[in-house]
């Protein structure tokens, strides 16, 4: 798989982010947690990356403490095996404050106005990403949260509050709830399932590191219902559909 990260392949992009060098640029002060803006660097590349210190991470009264960022690992390795590039390279490493999580840095298209795309309706991409959202039970996708890039690919980010196994899904993207799932999407669930069930794939491999056994099994549920239904998810009527600020 080829992605547009400077010219670098997925692999590519995993490869540094493991093993460069981490230097701390400074804060993304609006992030609830500790956010790092840094450098990764190899003697022959380097890149623009965030930093997720576990250490940095404000503990939550319905998230286990200091599994935010390996969240966020399995949120890639989903978005990986579906082929969807919804989430950009991302990995778990040793750094200059800990262990936690670095993720390639996405330089947005400012020209995009995010709100409006997040009511589009007729983007492919935008529609994978409210399905993968589904499937990760994304508890906080904001407007912030996407990433629009030139030529109209659209990435996500912060999925640390995301594999709950309660249903929260809470997202901007509602705009296709009741509406059949495109064959080409129940294609992939179905890639999807089959390599949750293989213990040697990278998928189930990830996230056996970085969930408990009931968020993996629910997981695997959330796939297999919307393989049953064939339809995109509606709203708990117990829990707020949106995220709030929805920015």
């Amino acid at each position: 798989m080829t992605a547009p990260f400077d010219g670098r392949t997925v692999t590519d992009a995993l490869e540094l982010l493991r093993t460069g060098e981490l230097t701390v640029v400074g804060r993304l002060a609006d992030a609830s947690n500790a956010t790092l803006y840094c450098t990764v660097e190899t003697g022959t590349d380097s890149a623009a990356c965030v930093y997720k210190p576990v250490a940095g991470e404000r503990p939550l009264w319905d998230f286990p403490e200091g599994t935010l960022a390996g969240r966020e690992v399995a949120a890639f390795a989903v978005s990986d095996a579906l082929g969807w590039d919804v989430v950009p390279p991302t990995v778990h490493r040793d750094g200059p404050f800990g262990e936690g999580m670095c993720q390639l840095w996405i330089d947005g298209d400012p020209a995009v106005d995010l709100v409006a795309l997040s009511r589009e309706r007729e983007h492919a991409g935008l529609r994978r990403m409210a399905v993968f959202d589904a499937i990760i039970n994304n508890s906080d996708r904001k407007i912030g949260h996407l990433l629009p890039v030139t030529g109209g690919h659209v990435y996500g980010c912060d999925h640390g509050v995301s594999f709950a196994e309660e249903y929260k899904l809470r997202t901007v993207l509602w705009q296709w709830q009741g509406e059949p799932l495109p064959p080409e999407t129940l294609a992939r669930l179905e890639q999807l399932l089959d390599e949750l069930a293989r213990p040697g794939t990278a998928v189930a491999q990830a996230l056996a590191r970085h969930l408990t056994g009931p968020e993996r099994y629910a997981t695997r549920r959330r796939v297999e219902l919307l393989c049953e239904h064939g339809v995109h998810p509606f709203p708990s009527p117990d829990w707020p559909a949106l995220p709030w600020p929805p920015i």
